[in-house]
């Protein structure tokens, strides 16, 4: 048994060791730049030590002139494996040198290259610089850089915004493209039509695009959020467009003299229209996060309804597609709220959980395990209030527009 145990052995090693050796051959005939002439050195070096191990070492141990004239042949069989595979020796030693140089036999990625382009813009050839994009996208139809590229010397160099939207499109019909270059090619046309044409509608178009190709996304959050200030930027461009004079009234004089400049100090809006506007931001764009969390705070600290300031930010919070940093945010403040508010510690307490509980891995969940542990010492720490002392107005205020939509 223990002389089958051993042949079984040698044969499992015998068959490792060619397979180790097979392997070792076809990966360096894959590697070479010179398949035959390393099929042809590997046959020569066999019959070069057939050679060796068959016709000198045999006459070697016969002695006298015999073992001189294997002595003979064994100097040149070495001459003739140095003569074969010099070349191969040099490449083992110095190729880990030269590859922290020239990047050795590592296949390079073969990418697009735009720097003709970029030359040809530079030196204000627009139209040469298109023809070498549309070369590159010829091999990589697919690039977003070249699309991007090419859209915003049509846009921006040739001013025809049509071609530009075309390029974009065709991009942003693949199936296989990226939705996150799909939102920043559309967020950039949007941007196009604001700037250059003043074009609010095809600006809202644009975006209304991502709402519709990634419903319920982090990026048709954005999106929304973008058409909801949409008025406001279009004004600002127009104005700037139109080049409308800013009335700039004249600083008050000898200020160092005066004996109170507290007249000086900007009037705060009125929180009763501030809220109001906010309700109407709303209803015409209930996705303008911003909006809701500025009228939950007048909410809750003007009119001192924090059951209305917390609708308006479990709105926020329960939205589709709202980014985590927004989500975190608002449950932050809907605890520094109630803790302002007089709510309950476990009240406050159960806040901060939820944010530890949806984002457990992320720097808000690491802060508000941190506040926990020190949510005692805050409530010690807040100062009584004097109780207000409301008015007799509707307590509902007349700015209730129904129970705050979902986004």
């Amino acid at each position: 048994m223990s002389d089958l145990l051993h042949s079984a052995l040698r044969v499992v090693l015998l068959v490792v060791v060619l397979g180790f050796t097979v392997w070792v051959l076809i990966r360096a005939l894959k590697r070479s730049d010179d398949a035959a002439g390393l099929v042809f050195k590997w046959v020569f070096t066999a019959g070069l030590m057939a050679l060796l191990f068959f016709v000198a070492v045999p006459q070697f141990k016969k002695g006298g002139f015999e073992a001189i004239v294997a002595l003979g042949l064994t100097g040149f069989w070495g001459l003739a494996m140095t003569l074969t595979w010099r070349n191969s020796l040099i490449d083992l030693v110095a190729n880990p040198i030269a590859s922290l140089y020239d990047g050795g036999r590592q296949e390079v990625e073969p990418r697009p290259l735009y720097s003709i382009a970029l030359a040809k813009r530079k030196t204000n050839r627009p139209l040469e610089a298109i023809v070498e994009i549309r070369r590159q996208l010829a091999a990589f139809p697919n690039d977003y850089e070249g699309v991007t590229l090419l859209a915003g010397i049509q846009a921006e160099d040739l001013g025809d915004l049509p071609a530009a939207e075309i390029a974009f499109h065709r991009f942003c019909d693949r199936p296989e493209a990226p939705p996150k270059q799909v939102a920043a090619a559309f967020t950039q046309l949007a941007d196009w039509h604001l700037k250059m044409a003043q074009d609010g509608d095809s600006a809202r178009a644009a975006l209304e695009q991502i709402i519709r190709r990634f419903p319920g996304t982090a990026l048709a959050a954005q999106a929304a959020q973008r058409i909801a200030h949409l008025a406001g930027t279009e004004k600002r461009l127009m104005a700037a467009q139109e080049g409308q004079p800013v009335a700039v009234p004249e600083g008050v004089r000898n200020i160092g003299l005066l004996d109170s400049s507290e007249f000086l100090r900007p009037a705060e809006m009125d929180p009763e229209l501030q809220a109001a506007a906010y309700v109407r931001q709303l209803e015409q764009h209930p996705h303008d996060l911003e909006a809701r969390e500025a009228l939950a705070i007048l909410y809750a600290q003007h009119y001192q309804r924090l059951d209305l300031a917390a609708l308006e930010l479990e709105s926020l919070v329960s939205a589709p597609g709202a980014p985590a940093k927004r989500v975190a945010d608002a449950l932050n403040l809907l605890a520094n709220l109630q803790l302002r508010g007089g709510a309950d510690y476990d009240t406050v307490r159960a806040t901060l959980e939820r944010i530890v509980e949806r984002f457990p891995d992320l720097p808000a969940g690491e802060i508000a395990r941190s506040r926990l542990s020190r949510l005692r010492l805050e409530f010690k720490g807040q100062k009584e209030t004097p109780s207000v002392k409301l008015g007799v107005y509707e307590q509902n205020i007349g700015l209730k527009y129904g129970s705050p939509r979902q986004l």
